[in-house]
């Protein structure tokens, strides 16, 4: 195979803009490859901080952090949305910086998000923007209730949401906001939430993980099955979408897609994460190559591939509500051959805080998924 132009080879330093468990994903991918990390964090205890060779401890819109990254690091990406676009356009004018900056500042705004796929075509549940207490009727009256409340930025995990059964609770809920500028959504008839993890680089090489389905609990992911239980049209309208859409962007890096499926069978796009996503932290244990291993070969314009999954999966998430009566019961996951567990090496156990996961491997999706219930029921017990 001949050598794609801009190929960066095992050698170079790579950086990252973000310290948590993605980060530590990325570093632990990128150093078995042979590449040398940077990451730019401002925690001292930064999970990927810890793995890396260096570790800039500074904020992410510090002049000296950035100017040194751009010097010694020939390529740089990013472990979550939330970093100014602005520290991303600077670094790109000495570097290759991927994903865009374009991108990002799109992504981690939802009215700028929703508003970019509905220009493109893409299927989104009925939303209105929602800027000041005055907008809250007229917005009801295109989504209806109930509806969800979400702000516009910073919003993550369930966080800075609220689900809205009539008027007076939604001048509630974007008060308790702060009065921040918000997206009203409909709520649409759930049947299953499916996600879709691609990697895409340079050359525009594009591949997809199989198509996961998601559960979750309090708007935080609690359990993916790989490969989602639904049927082969709607896993190929999935993963067309999400090609779709990076096409769209021309976007350089590991996307995932989260869709809603409708109880009449539409699919809906709810959000776009431009980074490796929780619903594909199957793929380190599950497939030939893990999402974090393409973020590395998009990063440095490699070819892709090696995203078959060779066998079922199920991954659990582990948050630092397990931890609130002492350490989780290590021995019944370790004992079963199985089982992999993946802790991210965060020191304080928050509530809500994502601070593990494990992923049960077995000979059907059925087998795996009832083992992985078998064992988060006996680490709830346990805690």
């Amino acid at each position: 195979m001949a050598k794609p132009e801009g190929m960066i080879l095992p050698g170079a330093t790579l950086g990252i803009l973000g310290g948590g468990q993605l980060g530590r994903l990325f570093v632990l991918a990128a150093r078995e490859m042979g590449y040398r990390v940077m990451v730019l964090d401002p925690d001292h205890n930064s999970p990927a901080g810890g793995l890396a060779n260096w570790h800039l401890c500074a904020e992410y819109d510090d002049v000296a952090a950035l100017q040194r990254m751009a010097r010694e690091c020939v390529a740089v990406t990013t472990e979550f949305e939330n970093v100014p676009a602005d520290t991303l356009r600077m670094l790109s004018a000495n570097c290759p910086v991927r994903p865009s900056a374009q991108v990002v500042a799109t992504v981690q705004h939802r009215i700028y998000e929703k508003q970019w796929l509905q220009a493109q075509g893409f299927a989104t549940t009925a939303f209105a923007v929602v800027s000041s207490e005055d907008d809250l009727a007229s917005a009801a009256e295109l989504t209806g209730f109930p509806a969800i409340l979400k702000v516009a930025r910073f919003g993550y995990d369930g966080k800075g949401q609220a689900r809205v059964a009539c008027l007076d609770d939604a001048r509630r809920a974007f008060a308790e906001m702060g009065k921040e500028t918000c997206v009203l959504e409909r709520l649409v008839g759930l049947y299953k939430e499916v996600s879709v993890v691609l990697a895409r680089n340079a050359m525009g090489e594009t591949v997809c993980f199989p198509v996961v389905e998601n559960q979750h609990v309090n708007g935080i992911l609690d359990i993916s099955i790989a490969p989602a239980r639904v049927d082969a049209a709607l896993i190929e309208a999935a993963s067309a979408t999400a090609i779709n859409i990076a096409a769209r962007f021309d976007y350089h890096g590991v996307l995932a897609v989260e869709f809603f499926v409708t109880t009449d069978g539409a699919l809906l796009v709810n959000e776009l994460a431009p980074r490796p996503h929780n619903s594909g932290h199957y793929t380190l244990d599950a497939c030939l190559a893990s999402q974090f291993e393409l973020q590395v070969r998009a990063l440095c314009n490699l070819p892709l591939g090696g995203v078959s999954q060779h066998t079922p999966a199920v991954m659990v998430n582990l948050l630092g509500d397990d931890w609130q009566s002492g350490r989780p019961d290590w021995a019944a996951l370790l004992c079963h051959p199985q089982v992999k567990l993946h802790c991210y090496g965060k020191e304080s156990a928050r509530p809500g805080r994502k601070m593990a996961h494990f992923t049960c491997l077995d000979a059907s999706v059925a087998a795996a998924l009832a083992l992985a219930q078998s064992l988060q029921g006996s680490l709830k017990e346990h805690g």
